[in-house]
């Protein structure tokens, strides 16, 4: 079943992703075994992580200090942010310092403070290991809350780069004042207290500077308060290095991920179905801000307890036996069909051969 010949036409959906499995499972350990260094796992995850808050916070001082442009600065964050999330990602998945709590923790913490855009991390862990078990269905809390299965408009649009937009537009779905509330709830649960911090500070710059923009169009000034007036300055500085990095990077996550998952029919269990490799060369601005991730995540979907740089690496041989027994590639259909498998119940896409990694 795991011979590198094996054929796709005569293997089931289980059997195909154990192929998948083996085949990417042997060539991490032939990285391992060709560059020892890659065995140090706890090592290399303190490593990112210290390049990625050193980067940020050296972007953020060269930006204070006059010698970097805000713009330079926000895209350089958001890419280093984006490390952080893949760290945190591997993280729950208990990949980093598994028996110390302490330094595993500490990098949680340390994670989740470089993207205060996102949810508690500890809750997030039961939402994404929930969403392995029931992927592509209604119970899968974490891809749906960023828009996976939500047909395109308006306010796929509004909730897909906001967190806070995409609570509130379910809130006011919500059928029953008990619903509403319970979605209230949750949400001040999970996003306290630092993404409630950090959309705060998002809200009050744009309105700020839209009041301001809109009155000098009108020929007229708004009066500001002279406390506003001290505080703004504080947010324009926040929202530079840390606020819009994470929201150019939410979108950016967001908007592959939900549309790289399948949702609403697929086969229980056929881990085949639940996800497509989304890598198309137009793509590559959007991929720069979530760490290749919709090249790569679906190669995690299979293989779960490789680190993110490794599956960087298995990418190549990873996407052609992917492409071999079945997934697919660069199925853009999927923003048609509000991320359902088919338009129809016997349809059928074929998978199209693997794009570069």
């Amino acid at each position: 079943m795991h011979a590198p010949s094996a054929s796709p036409a005569r293997l089931n959906a289980q059997q195909r992703s154990a192929h998948i499995r083996a085949v990417v499972g042997a060539r991490g350990d032939e990285l391992r075994a060709r560059y020892p260094i890659l065995r140090h796992q706890d090592a290399i995850g303190v490593g990112i992580l210290a390049f990625a808050l050193g980067g940020m916070l050296l972007s953020a001082g060269l930006y204070l200090a006059g010698y970097m442009a805000w713009w330079v600065c926000l895209l350089l964050n958001a890419f280093f942010a984006s490390l952080t999330h893949e760290l945190e990602h591997d993280l729950i998945h208990s990949m980093y310092f598994r028996k110390q709590r302490i330094a595993h923790n500490l990098m949680l913490a340390l994670v989740w403070l470089a993207r205060p855009s996102t949810i508690n991390p500890w809750i997030r862990r039961h939402l994404h290991l929930n969403h392995h078990k029931v992927s592509g269905t209604e119970a899968d809390m974490e891809e749906r809350a960023i828009t996976n299965g939500e047909p395109w408009g308006i306010a796929r649009l509004l909730m897909v780069g906001d967190n806070v937009m995409s609570s509130l537009i379910r809130m006011l779905r919500a059928k029953t004042w008990a619903h509403k509330f319970s979605i209230l709830k949750r949400t001040l649960k999970v996003y306290a207290p630092l993404a409630l911090l950090n959309w705060g500070s998002w809200y009050v710059f744009l309105g700020f500077h839209a009041a301001n923009g809109i009155a000098a169009l009108l020929g007229s000034s708004v009066e500001w308060s002279a406390t506003t007036l001290a505080v703004m300055p504080v947010i324009d500085i926040a929202v530079v290095v840390l606020v819009g990095p994470n929201v150019l990077r939410t979108f950016c996550l967001h908007f592959v991920s939900s549309n790289m998952h399948y949702y609403g029919d697929l086969e229980a269990g056929n881990v085949i179905q639940q996800t497509q490799v989304l890598n198309p060369w137009w793509m590559w601005p959007l991929q720069a801000f979530c760490f290749n991730f919709g090249s790569t995540h679906g190669i995690h979907h299979f293989v779960v307890k490789e680190p993110f740089y490794i599956r960087q690496m298995t990418a190549p041989v990873a996407h052609r036996v992917m492409a071999q027994m079945g997934v697919r590639f660069n199925d853009f259909g999927t923003f048609g069909r509000a991320n359902r498998f088919a338009a129809k119940a016997d349809e059928v896409v074929a998978p199209a051969e693997p794009a570069r990694a």
